[in-house]
């Protein structure tokens, strides 16, 4: 067994100013390279030789995306194609958010001898296994966390289990904050009223609002845990989806997607959008065609759609919908006793 050389308390406090780490210096990080980096944080407390943060759906319990600190890339393939006779997989995923170690479950003899220590850990010079899964139950998607030691003297002590509880969620978490932070720094942002999720090119989730899955399950179509319930429409462009509105953007090789409640203006073309946002301005259509770039005629044509898609009248109307004044009695810069000294 490791002896242990450290005071105590001096472990916890440790742990703490990782996971302060993790949240304050992770939004320096990109978001593809966030967990490789803060696998290298988590090694500082919990010394290992090997790593892999991987997850993806909780439905099949399939690898979607997987970070590997000296693996090879196909490993993550082979932990999931061996999980049937895999002893510590059963006690991982029926015991959520508990990190196991290999003798956990079965002994040195029994795991030495094992069919997937020859053909899973051997192969990489594993010895000794902690490992942890967790489950988003709104969203569907699972985390699997797995640290790796060469040496069999250096066992996982229960110390470092206890360690390695303490900062699994945090990791997560300062995954998806790590995430959602780049998008603002991005100023990718959708509608108001709306939420976000990253995805994969199949819709699987990678981060999600919590926001994002409250919409899905209050508007059709029927939300399904782990994964988009509809097709998303080519980057950039607006799709709609019984009463939701939809856009994608490419984030690396993952999909920002934002969802909204459709509105109005939800039925314009992107091109209609810039006709009616010019001409509720109050510009002349040769003024709106200069700005956006198109002929006169053009713009009164795009205009005569946008009235007939929104029921409208005239510019007046246009300009109400697109500018809608404050309720009758509020001043539209508020009560200035009220706003904040900001």
């Amino acid at each position: 067994m490791v002896q242990r050389s450290t005071p105590p308390g001096k472990d916890r406090q440790d742990d703490e100013q990782l996971i302060a780490r993790l949240y304050r210096n992770g939004v320096a990080v990109p978001p593809d390279r966030f967990r490789v980096w803060a696998l290298e944080q988590l090694r500082e407390c919990i010394p290992f030789d090997q790593a892999i943060w991987g997850g993806g759906n909780g439905l099949d319990w399939k690898f979607n995306f997987a970070a590997l600190i000296n693996l090879p890339p196909e490993f993550a393939r082979l932990l999931e194609t061996t999980r049937p006779i895999n002893p510590i997989a059963g006690s991982l995923l029926t015991q959520l958010d508990r990190p196991h170690r290999m003798q956990d479950v079965c002994t040195d003899a029994e795991f030495f001898q094992s069919e997937v220590y020859r053909t899973v850990f051997q192969p990489q010079g594993i010895s000794r296994i902690m490992s942890t899964v967790s489950r988003n139950p709104r969203s569907g998607i699972y985390s699997m966390l797995g640290l790796y030691r060469k040496d069999r003297a250096k066992v996982f002590t229960d110390e470092e289990k206890a360690r390695h509880q303490r900062i699994a969620f945090h990791l997560q978490q300062s995954l998806s904050h790590n995430y959602f932070a780049h998008l603002a720094l991005r100023s990718v942002a959708g509608p108001a009223k709306g939420a976000t999720a990253v995805v994969d090119r199949r819709g699987h989730f990678h981060e999600v609002q919590p926001q994002f899955l409250e919409l899905l399950k209050q508007h059709p179509p029927a939300f399904v845990p782990g994964k988009l319930p509809f097709d998303l429409p080519a980057p950039g462009l607006v799709k709609r989806i019984g009463t939701l509105s939809v856009r994608s953007e490419a984030l690396g090789d993952l999909l920002c997607v934002h969802l909204w409640p459709s509105g109005p203006l939800d039925k314009l073309t992107p091109r209609e959008r810039l006709v009616a946002d010019a001409i509720s301005r109050g510009l002349s259509f040769k003024e709106a065609a200069r700005l956006i770039g198109l002929a006169p005629s053009t713009v009164a044509n795009h205009l005569y759609r946008i009235y007939r898609k929104l029921s409208l009248s005239g510019r007046h109307q246009l300009a109400e919908l697109l500018h809608p004044l404050p309720p009758s009695g509020e001043k539209s810069g508020g009560d200035p006793e009220k706003q904040s000294p900001a």
